[in-house]
């Protein structure tokens, strides 16, 4: 048999450094958040494809990578997203905690499929839900921590996309109704920016919506004027606020038909972003968590994505790799170990400091430079 070094499309080895700086990435995210008060929860890769699509209200069975368990015979699925997962644990193990719950993961998912922007189908997420709020307050502490967490894996230039992930529902069922088998169709339209669909669609009255992009300033004021937009006045204002908490530390843009993406967001929507960095690196919003007995609770969170940093250099550090002469006393290494110092014993007496990869060698019981 032949062995190939190929991997499935969409799938790659992570090598030094790269491995370790998405390791060290991924601590230094999780540490952020974990001093704002989420507890960190870890559920498992892989679980019965029915928890994964019905947690979280409006989500759809997508992109999910399926296959049959021999010891259960059931569906199970690859987590494509780790928020539906965090919505099951709230919703079940911990639903006896006090809210609001704030709860903090990280970890592997797997995407059925790549994107022409993201190509990469496993990627590794981090994030934040705060599960029993989904209030301004609720989305300027999340959006802080969000920011913060970037902030501390080195992400300079942030970036704040919001959109209204329900604009059509609130207008379709107020000031521009339309039919309950057009809702959907327009969505999509406005989501293409598609001025011609909207007409053949017949609804012009809501070619407004698509102009009123940009920063967050000139697209609220152009939001504000569409006609019927006093349906929209308590999001506006939340956006707003947000604005006021956030404009002194990034920049802010608002899309309001956005939603690629925001399938399962209520409220509000937002996309991270970073200079000198390719796409979003995070994404959350607003989102309802139901319950087995139909009960339905409010819930704001975001998630952060690690490889896009790891690609762009972030988290890699100098090293400080030391060659060890054969003959080196255990315990001189362990005490150069204690101070930072990565150690490499020599093997046989051949052994070369310089294709190890390190950066000095152990000479006289000093570290010198090679």
């Amino acid at each position: 048999m032949t062995m190939s070094a190929l991997l499935p499309v969409g799938l790659r080895d992570r090598l030094p450094p790269q491995a370790e700086a998405a390791s060290r990435l991924l601590h230094r995210v999780i540490v952020a958040i974990g001093r704002h008060g989420y507890d960190r929860v870890a559920p498992p890769l892989a679980e019965f494809e029915e928890g994964l699509v019905g947690r979280l209200k409006s989500a759809r069975a997508q992109d999910l990578l399926r296959f049959v368990d021999p010891v259960s015979q059931r569906t199970l699925a690859l987590r494509p997203d780790i928020t539906a997962q965090i919505g099951r644990i709230a919703a079940t193990r911990m639903r006896h905690r006090a809210r609001p719950l704030r709860l903090a993961y990280g970890g592997p998912v797997l995407k059925l499929r790549a994107t022409q922007l993201r190509p990469e189908r496993e990627l590794i997420q981090a994030g934040a839900e705060l599960i029993g709020s989904d209030t301004v307050a609720a989305a300027i502490e999340l959006l802080d921590v969000a920011i913060e967490a970037l902030e501390t894996a080195g992400v300079r230039g942030i970036t704040i996309d919001l959109t209204l992930p329900d604009l059509v529902e609130t207008m379709a069922a107020g000031p521009l109704p339309l039919p309950a088998g057009r809702i959907d169709a327009v969505r999509a339209t406005l989501d293409a920016k598609d001025a011609g669909g909207l007409a053949a669609l017949g609804a012009d009255a809501y070619l407004p919506f698509i102009a009123a992009a940009g920063p967050l300033d000139r697209a609220m004021a152009g939001l504000r004027a569409v006609p019927g937009a006093a349906a929209l006045s308590s999001r506006l204002d939340g956006i707003a606020a947000i604005a006021d908490a956030f404009r002194d530390r990034v920049a802010l843009t608002l899309d309001p038909t956005e939603r690629h993406g925001f399938e399962y967001q209520s409220w509000i929507g937002f996309s991270l972003f970073g200079d000198g960095l390719s796409g979003e690196v995070g994404r959350g919003g607003s989102y309802t968590v139901v319950h087995a007995d139909g009960m339905e609770e409010a819930a704001i969170g975001f998630s952060l994505f690690i490889d896009p940093l790891v690609d762009a250099g972030l988290g890699q550090e100098p090293r400080r790799r030391i060659f060890l002469p054969p003959g080196t006393a255990p315990a001189a290494a362990a005490r150069l170990r204690a101070d930072g110092w990565t150690t490499v014993a020599a093997l046989a007496d051949g052994d070369d400091a310089a294709a190890l990869g390190c950066t000095h060698r152990l000479v006289g019981g000093a570290p010198e430079p090679i």
